[in-house]
C-alpha cells in the first residue's frame, strides 16, 4: 500500500469518527497514530469528553469487535483474561475468552483496579495473548487498548506504576468543545446517537496492510539523531526525576512515520517529532517534586526541551 492509498484510508477512518466525535480531530489524529503504530492509547481525561465514544466509534470504523472492561477493586484477573471451565459432555476444560479478546478494548478507569488486575492487561498489551491455565492464546491482530483515567478523582485508586505507563505508546487529551462544537454535538444528538448511524469504512485486512506499509517512510539519520537528543534530554533535565526509556524513542520513531504520511509525504521531517512529542514522552516523565510545588508541569518542560534541542538543518 502505498502512501497516497494510507493517507486516504486515515482521512476515511477520521472522518467517520468526526461524525461522533465533533471538533476534536487533533486527538482523533492521535488515536490513528496508536492504530497505524500498534500501539496502546492512554486517555486522561474528565468524564462526559467522548473516550467510550472514540473507542466504539473506531472498532465500528474497522469492522471489528469492541468489549469494554469497567475496572473495580474487586476485579480479578480473570475477569480480563478468561476462564477455563470444565465441560462435563467432553471431559475437558474449555477456554471461555474474557472481554480481553476483541479487536478493540476499552478499559475504563483502569486505575480502580488493583495492581494484580492492572498487569494481567497490560501484560496482554505488551505480549498481544494471555495465558490461562498453562495454555496460551494469541489476540487479534488489530488489538489495541483504550485506557482511561479520570485525572480529578483519585480517592481509591491504584495508580499505574512507571513502567506500565511505558506499555503505552501516547496519552491523549480530548477536553471539552468550543462554544460552537457543543452546539453543533447537541444537533447531532436531536433525534438519535450518530454511532447509531456510523458504518464499517475499511476492513481488518486493509488495516494491516497499512500498519506494515507505514514502516516504509523515510527517517534520515538526522532524525534519528534528533529523537534520541529530545529523548535525552528527558534524562538529563534538571525538572525532570526519571527521563523517558528507549521506548520513547521507538515511540517517537514510529509515530513520526505515521504523522508524515498523514501530511501527505514519504518522509519525516522535524515538525513531525515535534508535534508528536508531547503525547509520546508525557506519561513517561516524572517531574521532581520541586517541579510540582513551582507549578510546573509536564508539558512545560516538554516543551522547553523542545526549543533548546537543536534541530537538523538537512532531515
Amino acid at each position: 500500500m502505498d502512501n497516497r492509498a494510507i493517507q486516504a484510508l486515515a482521512n476515511r477512518i477520521l472522518d467517520n469518527l468526526e461524525q461522533v466525535i465533533i471538533g476534536k480531530r487533533d486527538a482523533l489524529e492521535m488515536v490513528l497514530l496508536g492504530l497505524f503504530c500498534r500501539g496502546h492509547i492512554l486517555i486522561e481525561d474528565v468524564p462526559g469528553t467522548g473516550k467510550t465514544m472514540i473507542a466504539k466509534s473506531l472498532a465500528i470504523s474497522l469492522g471489528g469487535k469492541f468489549s469494554r472492561i469497567q475496572f473495580t477493586p474487586d476485579m480479578l484477573p480473570s475477569d480480563v483474561t478468561g476462564i477455563s471451565m470444565y465441560n462435563q459432555a467432553e471431559q475437558i476444560f474449555e477456554y471461555r475468552p474474557g472481554p480481553i479478546m476483541a479487536e478493540v478494548v476499552l478499559a475504563d478507569e483502569i486505575n480502580r483496579a488493583t495492581p494484580k488486575t492492572q498487569s494481567a492487561l497490560l501484560e496482554a498489551m505488551e505480549e498481544r495473548q494471555v495465558t490461562v491455565d498453562g495454555k496460551t492464546h494469541i489476540l487479534p491482530t488489530a488489538f489495541i487498548v483504550f485506557a482511561t483515567q479520570n485525572p480529578i478523582e483519585y480517592e481509591g485508586t491504584f495508580p499505574l506504576p512507571e513502567a506500565q505507563l511505558d506499555r503505552f505508546l501516547l496519552k491523549v487529551r480530548i477536553g471539552y468543545p468550543s462554544f460552537v462544537d457543543e452546539i453543533r454535538v447537541l444537533d447531532s444528538q436531536q433525534f438519535s446517537h450518530p454511532i447509531e448511524k456510523l458504518v464499517s469504512v475499511t476492513s481488518i485486512e486493509e488495516l494491516k496492510d497499512a500498519q506494515a506499509s507505514v514502516k516504509n517512510v523515510l527517517i534520515s539519520d538526522p532524525i534519528k539523531q534528533y529523537i534520541v537528543s529530545i529523548v535525552e534530554a528527558t534524562r538529563e533535565n534538571k525538572e525532570i526525576l526519571l527521563g523517558a526509556s528507549p521506548r520513547g524513542s521507538l515511540g517517537l520513531y514510529r509515530a513520526g512515520q505515521v504523522y508524515a504520511t498523514l501530511r501527505g509525504r514519504d518522509y519525516v521531517i522535524p515538525d513531525d517529532i515535534k508535534h508528536i512529542t508531547a503525547p509520546v514522552l508525557s506519561h513517561r516523565i516524572v517531574l521532581h517534586p520541586s517541579a510540582r510545588i513551582k507549578d510546573i508541569d509536564k508539558d512545560m518542560v516538554i516543551q522547553e526541551i523542545i526549543d533548546r534541542v537543536e534541530v537538523p538543518l538537512h532531515p
